[in-house]
């Protein structure tokens, strides 16, 4: 379980002892930590990868983890789709909006399938983002370490993991803007993916898919270095302080919690402003068209970070910046859950045996 180790078969021999004790809930916190930062995504995939060991890339099991990871992620993220909705469309409220009321207007203006708007683009990006940046991951360790046969040190797993990031997110970024105005777009505005993204690129350019691409991108450092700085301290300070090898599940539990939350809380500002700026519909003739229900976020004069951030400040104050972070907040748990019973079935389907 420990990062550090590195080596998911000995490691699946503690869980399944611990699955033969028969505490099925103890099983699930144990393994809870690993699962959701290696391979499953509830919707904000910017966690530093973990190493797969020497075994799994030389028998391809490694393709077999990142599938059923695949598998799993497009199950929770379909599951909590409307709670995902919600966090987008408060995020680009300039004004106080509780859950309630915006649930209450989405399911008046568009009915109970309106909440599942922009999942499946949000779906379809999972295997892209994934394979690239596996890849990339892979190809920076090996420029890092070299011919050197060795663990990697934290540093260097995060600039190795937030680099593999920004190559996936810079790759596969078009497909979050479409999936931010495929979210918030109004009953009949497009009929599907491919119109989205024509009726975009013909009234505002090729330059409206890389909207907020720069406060996405750095996003990417704090949340993956601060996640993973915190997480391997918090572990590191009970090890020094404890005489114990492995930490019981309910520290791990603890440590890792604490790492996800401050991480998303640093980085959640960002995301925001992303969202605001991938909401703002800016034709080829600088004129604002309407795009967002309710008020809109943003205007012409606010097509930039820095401009976005000032207005937040100015207006709505410090909470502004953290629209929306609630519902993210309820999603996590039932994403989670979803997701490790459905890997746990996807990997025993594929020959990967997790407990």
């Amino acid at each position: 379980m420990l990062r550090s180790n590195n080596n998911w078969p000995t490691d699946y021999q503690n869980f399944q002892q611990m699955a033969i004790q028969g505490d099925v809930l103890e099983d699930f916190v144990v393994i809870f930590r690993d699962v959701m930062t290696r391979y499953l995504d509830i919707g904000e995939d910017l966690n530093v990868p973990d190493d797969f060991t020497q075994s799994e890339m030389q028998t391809g099991m490694w393709w077999r983890h990142l599938a059923a990871g695949g598998i799993a992620g497009a199950v929770s993220r379909t599951c909590t789709a409307p709670l995902d909705r919600i966090k987008v469309f408060l995020q680009v409220q300039t004004h106080k909006a509780g859950i309630s009321d915006s649930l209450r207007y989405m399911l008046n203006e568009g009915g109970l399938r309106s909440m599942w708007r922009g999942n499946g683009i949000n779906v379809l990006k999972i295997a892209p983002e994934s394979a690239i940046k596996f890849a990339a991951y892979e190809k920076i360790k090996r420029l890092i370490r070299g011919d050197e046969k060795r663990q990697m040190t934290i540093g260097e797993r995060f600039m190795a993991g937030a680099a593999a990031g920004g190559i996936s997110q810079t790759a596969i970024y078009p497909m979050e803007v479409l999936k931010t105005r495929l979210a918030l777009r109004k009953t009949g505005q497009y009929k599907g993916i491919l119109d989205a993204a024509k009726k975009i690129y013909l009234m505002e350019g090729v330059r409206s898919f890389y909207r907020g691409y720069i406060p996405n991108m750095l996003g990417i450092i704090p949340y993956a270095g601060i996640d993973l700085a915190v997480y391997e301290t918090l572990k590191k300070k009970y090890l020094s302080s404890h005489n114990t090898e492995q930490p019981s599940f309910l520290v791990l539990l603890a440590c890792g919690s604490a790492s996800s939350t401050l991480g998303q809380v640093c980085s959640y500002p960002l995301a925001l402003v992303r969202t605001r700026l991938q909401a703002q519909v800016i034709t080829k003739s600088k004129q604002p068209s309407v795009g967002i229900p309710l008020r809109q976020a943003g205007a012409i004069s606010d097509d930039n970070m820095f401009g976005v951030f000032r207005k937040i400040l100015h207006n709505e104050g410090i909470c502004g910046l953290y629209r929306g972070i609630t519902p993210n907040f309820i999603k996590v748990l039932p994403a989670v859950s979803i997701s490790y019973v459905v890997y746990e079935y996807s990997s025993r389907a594929l020959g990967v045996n997790m407990t």
